[in-house]
């Protein structure tokens, strides 16, 4: 079994950074896929951003230029830095992997989502 754990998320002014983690933990063979999705209230959950094994990404517009996405493959950790928040980055965040476990094959985890509040 894969668990993801999300960290970094708190309150931030506009104009501000962070940056969010998404740990992989368990039997793992391999992650092909890593997406973060924001979910903001009201809102339907939505993709922020996506990296492959291979390193390849791809953004929402609404982020673009703003946020960047990055894989420490050893240690089974995506970072998502996002500068310039904006209060319409105000959700919860959630990170999402797909990839290969020793035994159970194929896995599709998500994590419990971290909130990012962005007000003065």
């Amino acid at each position: 079994q894969v668990r993801l754990v999300e960290s970094g998320g708190g309150l931030v002014q506009p104009g501000g950074s962070l940056r969010l983690s998404c740990s992989a933990s368990g039997t793992i063979f391999s992650i092909n896929t890593t997406t973060w999705y924001r979910q903001a209230p009201g809102k339907q959950r939505e993709l922020v951003a996506r990296i492959t094994g291979s390193g390849s990404t791809n953004f929402a517009d609404s982020v673009k230029g703003r946020f960047t996405i990055s894989r420490d493959n050893a240690e089974h950790t995506v970072y998502l830095q996002m500068n310039n928040l904006k209060p319409e980055d105000t959700a919860v965040y959630y990170c999402n992997a797909e990839g290969s476990s020793w035994s159970d094959g194929p896995f599709d985890s998500w994590g419990q989502g971290t909130q990012v509040t962005v007000s003065s």
